[in-house]
């Protein structure tokens, strides 16, 4: 069953959500609010479609979380949900995203570029009329270098050598090119603010220690729908 209306163009959403939440200790002041932030970005981002004139039918909705810490330092660096569909799983999403604490984690950077990549190597949904794959990051640090830790035990072989490449990545290898969309809510800093060139991308600063506040996600929410 359709989670919106049907618009008026009678085109149908299928629409994925892969979020990568920086789970290290530094996120340990605002970690409940990024997770009140990702348990409510679905329904805010289903009524932002539906209060479009015309409305936008979103037909399927799913979501997946990977909850980030640091290669080379924590033993489980990343934790990687399947995907949730929101209609039927919102249950067993909410228990998922309640489960992540924040915790571990060597010093800034972090190993954020790696989880950007598994999510883009996502089993995006492939069917409907109009699809929409997108990516959320949340973190309040800068990244590590793509590379910065190969070697170590658990470091996956296939990660792109660098910036370019996992912009080669983004830019069609493993993404439908219409459908992906970009949200970033990071501090203004590297490589965050390298990004502003990728088609797409939507880029939010936030400070360290700091969370994004509900007009900051509602922006973003706004942006991406109109992008859509």
């Amino acid at each position: 069953m359709p989670i919106g209306k049907m618009g008026g163009q009678g085109l149908d959403y299928s629409v994925d959500i892969v979020m990568c939440i920086d789970a290290t200790g530094s996120m340990s002041s605002i970690i409940d609010e990024v997770k009140a932030n990702a348990l409510s970005f679905y329904q805010k981002f289903v009524d932002e479609m539906e209060a479009q004139d015309p409305p936008k039918s979103v037909q399927q909705l799913r979501i997946k979380v990977i909850a980030f810490r640091d290669y080379g330092v924590d033993s489980e660096p990343m934790l990687e949900s399947k995907f949730f569909t929101l209609d039927g799983e919102s249950g067993a999403f909410h228990e998922f995203v309640e489960g992540i604490e924040a915790t571990g984690g060597g010093d800034e950077p972090e190993s954020s570029l790696e989880a950007l990549a598994l999510a883009m190597k996502s089993d995006w949904v492939r069917t409907g009329s109009v699809r929409r794959h997108v990516i959320i990051m949340y973190t309040d640090a800068s990244a590590l270098p793509l590379g910065a830790r190969a070697g170590q035990t658990g470091y996956p072989a296939d990660m792109p050598k660098d910036l370019a490449e996992l912009k080669e990545w983004w830019e069609g290898q493993y993404m439908e090119k219409r459908a992906k969309r970009l949200l970033v809510f990071a501090p203004d800093a590297t490589p965050w603010s390298d990004m502003a060139d990728w088609t797409n991308a939507f880029h939010t600063a936030s400070k360290a220690g700091a969370g994004c506040d509900d007009t900051d996600i509602q922006t973003c929410i706004h942006l991406l729908v109109q992008s859509i």
